[in-house]
């Protein structure tokens, strides 16, 4: 069974995608209007797949949706911004 829904975990400032009893996720903090992208983790078991992609781009996708600028504070989040160039416009300066 593959992964269909990124789930936004506010209480643990995470966006978590659930897969075989396993999760990848992407942590952030929020600070003045800015989501701080500071952490992506994949287990091992499911890495290849494309999910921390996903949940990188959920979280930009909460961030456009609720007016938030990004800070990507992870290197997983910069290679990810560089790849995609259409998000380049919600990270801070």
């Amino acid at each position: 069974m593959e992964p269909t829904d990124v789930v936004h975990n506010a209480q643990a400032s995470r966006f978590e995608l659930h897969l075989q009893g396993q999760q990848a996720f992407a942590h952030y903090e929020l600070v003045d209007g800015v989501m701080w992208l500071d952490h992506t983790e994949t287990p091992p078991a499911l890495q290849g797949r494309g999910l921390a992609a996903k949940v990188v781009r959920a979280a930009l996708d909460h961030a456009r949706a609720h007016g938030l600028q990004v800070r990507p504070a992870c290197s997983y989040v910069r290679a990810y911004l560089r790849r995609h160039p259409e998000a380049q416009d919600l990270v801070a300066p």
